[in-house]
């Protein structure tokens, strides 16, 4: 019998990474010394989803030329290095987005969020594993009234290293103490599966625009647990579970 199923939220339940694409390019747009598009950064964007925000950061910085306008915005936020000056402007614009909830509401995927609800039915552990820190996950739970139906949530406060480390999944494992190759994780992004792999965890990878080529491509998941299209999670999921309960 599975013991868990642990969510990823952003990217996995709510396309937050469409909207943090969104909010990279109007920073981006803002601190550029000659015109560039939105969608021209989303593009860029789509080059370094699931890194860490140091990584998305400086190299958007360093492509579309930011480092001078960033770099007279650091004493505005008190900050040493243009990527983290380029990181507030972006939150910025973020936080104008979250602060609606009819924009979290009109995000999310839908599909992840039905093998969540069967997930609640199966007598199994309920967990989260989330790289957003705990203000803006619970934010983003309480818009979702999903906040109180997950046995146990963990985020970026509760660790020191992020994904693709394990320690995240290790954690919400110990909590339940459920046995790794009984839990199954829903991942979007490659660090989030690697993450999952690396703490021994049967993984099913739901791509969405900014995920599913990185997750073809990647060698620690094998392709058929790699869903591209939405319609055919309930047979990759079915077959899963039966994998994992044999």
């Amino acid at each position: 019998m599975i013991d868990a199923i642990i969510f990823d939220l952003d990217g996995t339940l709510v396309k937050t990474e469409r909207l943090k694409a969104l909010s990279y390019a109007k920073a981006a747009v803002e601190l550029c010394p000659h015109s560039i598009s939105e969608n021209e950064v989303i593009e860029g964007f789509r080059e370094v989803v699931g890194r860490s925000r140091k990584e998305v950061a400086s190299y958007l910085v360093e492509k579309y030329s930011l480092v001078e306008k960033a770099s007279a915005r650091m004493t505005e936020f008190g900050v040493s290095t243009p990527w983290q000056a380029f990181v507030m402007v972006r939150l910025g614009y973020y936080e104008q987005m979250l602060a609606d909830p009819d924009v979290i509401l009109n995000n999310t995927w839908d599909h992840n969020v039905a093998v969540f609800e069967q997930a609640r039915t199966i007598g199994c552990k309920v967990g989260l594993a989330t790289m957003s820190r705990c203000k803006q996950a619970m934010r983003i739970l309480d818009i979702l009234q999903m906040r109180d139906r997950f046995d146990f949530i963990a985020t970026r406060d509760d660790v020191e290293h992020g994904k693709p480390d394990p320690e995240i999944y290790n954690l919400v494992l110990g909590e339940f103490n459920a046995r790794p190759e009984q839990t199954l994780a829903i991942e979007d992004s490659p660090s989030g599966v690697q993450a999952a792999v690396n703490a021994g965890v049967g993984v099913i990878a739901v791509g969405t625009p900014f995920t599913t080529d990185h997750l073809l491509e990647a060698d620690f998941i094998d392709n058929k647990w790699v869903v591209t299209d939405p319609a055919d999670l309930p047979k990759v999921l079915a077959e899963k579970i039966k994998e994992i309960n044999r």
